[in-house]
Parts: C-alpha cells; sequence; structure tokens
C-alpha cells in the first residue's frame, strides 16, 4: 500500500465519476485501451475487482464503492490544498470565492456581503450559476461557499454542511399608485395582474397552498424563476408582485413599489452551503455567524 500508484487512482477515480469508459477516456485524453489496462493495474495491485460491465455502462463493485470514498477523500483534500494556496489564505490578502444560484435576490447577497465588502484583506470573487454546477465547484474547493434559497444534504461521499442563514417573509407588492389603492389584498388578486415564481419554486409552491386553503382565484400574468427579473416587472408591468420584501427594498424605500399585504404562511429560507475542510476559512465564520 505504501506504494499506491495514485496515478491509477486518479484514473479509476474519473472512470468511476463518469460511469463510462470512453467519456473518461475523452475526458483525460487517453485511449481507452491505455485507460482500462491503467484501471487493471490498480485492481491487480489492490487484489479485487473495482468494476463490473452492464452493457457499456460500467458500475462500481462493493469494493469499488469503498475504493471511491478513500479517492474522494483523497483528491478533494488536493483540492483543497491548491485552493488553499490561490486563496492567499496563508499570506496577508485572503481570497474567497463564494457562488450565489443565478435566480438568487442581488440585494439578500449584498446584505449578506456586507461585512466582507471593501476590506483591504479580502478579495471576493462572486460566481452565479445552476445549483447542481455550484455543488460541484464547491466539492472540489474551487468556491468556498454557495448561497441558495434550496438545502442540500450530506452523503456519504460529499458530508456537505447546510445552515439556514435567514428566512424572509413573502408579501404582495405593486405600484405605489391610486390604482391600487382601493383593492384589499390578497383577496382581490383575481382584478389585477399578478406575477409569480415559476411553479418550481418553493416558495411558489406555499402560495398555491395559501391560495387554495383560502378560496383565492389567481392566474399568473407572468411566471419568473429570476428575482433580479421579477423586480423589474414589478416596476413596469403595471402589475402586483408576490415576492420577498428583501427583493424590492429599495424600490419600497424610494416610494416606487408599496407593499399591499404580507403572506405570513408564505416565507423564502436562504442557505449558506460549505464543504468540510481540514482548514477553516476565519472569514467565513465571520459571514456564519
Amino acid at each position: 500500500m505504501r506504494n499506491l500508484n495514485f496515478h491509477h487512482l486518479y484514473y479509476f477515480w474519473t472512470v468511476a465519476k463518469e460511469g463510462h469508459l470512453t467519456r473518461a477516456a475523452e475526458k483525460l485524453n487517453v485511449s481507452q485501451s491505455a485507460l482500462s489496462s491503467q484501471i487493471k493495474q490498480l485492481e491487480g495491485q489492490l487484489k479485487h475487482d473495482l468494476f463490473h460491465r452492464q452493457g457499456r455502462t460500467l458500475l462500481l463493485t462493493d469494493v469499488g464503492h469503498l475504493v471511491l470514498e478513500y479517492a474522494e477523500s483523497i483528491f478533494n483534500l488536493g483540492s483543497e490544498l491548491l485552493s488553499v494556496m490561490e486563496t492567499g489564505e496563508h499570506q496577508r490578502v485572503q481570497k474567497l470565492h463564494i457562488g450565489a444560484v443565478a435566480t438568487l435576490s442581488r440585494n439578500f447577497q449584498e446584505n449578506f456581503l456586507r461585512p466582507v465588502i471593501g476590506q483591504d484583506n479580502i478579495k471576493l470573487v462572486l460566481k452565479a450559476s445552476n445549483f447542481e454546477d455550484l455543488l460541484e465547484q464547491l466539492r472540489v474547493h474551487k468556491l468556498d461557499l454557495i448561497l441558495s434559497n434550496r438545502p442540500v444534504a450530506a452523503d456519504s461521499t460529499t458530508p456537505w454542511r447546510c445552515k439556514q442563514i435567514a428566512q424572509q417573509g413573502v408579501c404582495i407588492v405593486g405600484p405605489n399608485t391610486r390604482d391600487f389603492e382601493n383593492l384589499r389584498f390578497p383577496r382581490d388578486l383575481d382584478k389585477v395582474r399578478v406575477l409569480l415564481p415559476g411553479p418550481d419554486n418553493d416558495m411558489r409552491t406555499q402560495f398555491d397552498l395559501y391560495c387554495e386553503q383560502h378560496g383565492i382565484a389567481v392566474r399568473p400574468y407572468a411566471e419568473v424563476d429570476d428575482m433580479a427579473m421579477l423586480r423589474l416587472l414589478a416596476r413596469g408591468a403595471g402589475a402586483v408582485a408576490v415576492v420577498p420584501e428583501i427583493v424590492v427594498q429599495q424600490e419600497i424605500q424610494a416610494g416606487l413599489l408599496k407593499n399591499y399585504a404580507s403572506l405570513k404562511a408564505v416565507t423564502e429560507s436562504f442557505y449558506a452551503i460549505t464543504a468540510k475542510r481540514h482548514v477553516e476559512l476565519p472569514i467565513l465564520k465571520t459571514l456564519l455567524a
């Protein structure tokens, strides 16, 4: 075991993640025969088969699953080492790589990051993408933290740390004009154009249940997942929007929009997701406090 070939282990890890020899060979830029040969050498050293075939797909054996768990730990630790060097954590200036789900409220992100914005010894790198892509970047330590309105559960190979950091009430907002003054919300939602989060949004599920329980009929004028776009439409579409107040806090403060009703039974939760590290970033503790 002292002479374990980590090159072979890396090839095995890639094949296990891809589940297919051809795709893994293309990703590694090697021939399938060379890749297959190196996997066989690893199996010979470990004295166990790591895969069995099912058609063109490679499935892990029981031992293969065990070896994959070790490989995940080994290569994730290597990624963490590179991350520690690249972030400057060992130097005066720290880089903080934060990913956010692309549809997440920009106002919420700004409020969350306010404690570190403008600090001379911290360089922020912000990325927006879909949830699955962000998790993959966090897994290999290309990100230090993910901000999301979806939780994630830990599994045997990836011990995610998921902390709820805020819960915002959802309200009905609309243009601050006389056209809406005599309406009573949410009862009168059927009399106006209504902007709603998309049907896959948890906030939308809560809202639909609320309307069903209170006998309120709503026909969406538009369904929008992106909170930034929902914010823009709320300002210019002559409609009311169902949003967390934080999304439109600036417009409300400026008198452009008005909060016509708070929906106490409807909320949006926000989560901070991190990966287990051997070296914890002190600045993350400040943000998560």
